[in-house]
């Protein structure tokens, strides 16, 4: 069959910075599609569409005729570093790996997210042994079209909430896991160089706002985060209810993984009167529901918000910028 990318995948790849990795990756993905499979001994069904902004999803089946997934991912999404977090996770609260032609799989990884070597984001992991090179990975296959977002609003914030709650663990000892402040400090970076001059001072408050969480987080803090967190992230499944799939992870305080969740349905939000004191209802009541700080929370949210919101604008998505940068500013 044939692995053509989706259009969905090509304009998100299109709208980040030109790497020649990436590109190089793109024009082989049906090249390193089939072989994934061929290497895997799987039957491909079909590829996913629309799919992932960041991912080629195939709905293949196993040797056994066991449905599954294989997600292909470029090098810079860091597939290693998603391979060892479900793998940590081991199938609880997130999708379980599969991938049997690694043998060494979940728990050769894991070791190399303990401290076996750094994640380079070239598909490889140095000075931590081999791991399966081809930027793939085998997951169980779940319900992609029934996530948590198709529940009514109370009942898609309860369960995605609950889910996440099973995903804060603590990391591998001597992890190399990306931290919260390394990610946000390259952000920052980016964040400071914001093309609308009518964004600065939203831009200086969040930038502010990191610094201030960064310098004051509470001790024992530390757990592995999804990273990428939110409702479309929990799909249906049958081993459990709700399953989380796709995470970038990242290691830091909880508060920081809530955020993403905060501005859920943002469209939803703003086109509410009473969206403002919706919002601020949401950030109290999920604070208390996963014991976070109310005012970390707060200030993440206002973060992640303005930092989604500058790289919109930097792509030219105005309309999901407007939305988000106005969200941030009800905080």
């Amino acid at each position: 069959m044939a692995f053509e990318p989706p259009p969905r995948l090509v304009r998100a790849l299109g709208e980040t910075p030109r790497d020649t990795a990436t590109d190089d990756w793109l024009r082989r993905l049906p090249e390193l599609a089939q072989e994934a499979v061929e290497r895997r001994d799987l039957t491909a069904e079909r590829v996913q569409v629309p799919g992932g902004r960041s991912s080629l999803v195939v709905l293949v089946r196993t040797r056994e005729g066991t449905p599954a997934v294989l997600k292909l991912v470029p090098p810079r999404s860091r597939p290693d570093s998603e391979r060892a977090a479900l793998g940590h996770w081991g199938g609880l609260g997130a999708a379980r790996l599969l991938d049997g032609a690694d043998a060494a799989g979940a728990e050769g990884d894991a070791r190399a997210a303990a401290g076996g070597g750094a994640f380079t984001g070239d598909g490889s992991v140095s000075g931590g042994g081999s791991v399966a090179g081809d930027g793939a990975l085998l997951v169980e296959r779940l319900q992609r079209d029934v996530s948590v977002r198709s529940l009514p609003e109370a009942k898609s914030m309860l369960e995605a909430a609950g889910t996440l709650r099973r995903l804060w663990v603590a990391p591998p000892a001597g992890h190399r896991f990306e931290t919260v402040a390394e990610r946000t400090g390259r952000q920052a970076e980016a964040m400071a160089d914001c093309p609308d001059p009518d964004a600065e001072p939203l831009v200086a408050a969040a930038l502010a706002a990191r610094e201030e969480l960064l310098a004051s987080v509470p001790e024992g803090a530390e757990a592995l985060l999804h990273g990428t967190f939110r409702q479309s992230k929990v799909l249906a499944g049958e081993r459990m209810p709700w399953l989380a799939v796709g995470p970038d992870p990242v290691v830091g305080e909880c508060a920081f993984d809530l955020a993403r969740l905060v501005r859920d349905r943002v469209e939803d939000l703003i086109a509410s009167p009473s969206g403002v004191a919706v919002t601020r209802r949401r950030v109290k009541r999920l604070a208390e529901a996963l014991e976070v700080d109310q005012e970390r929370l707060r200030g993440w949210t206002l973060f992640r918000a303005v930092e989604s919101g500058v790289r919109a604008l930097r792509v030219g998505r105005s309309q999901d910028a407007e939305l988000l940068l106005e969200f941030a500013g009800w905080l």
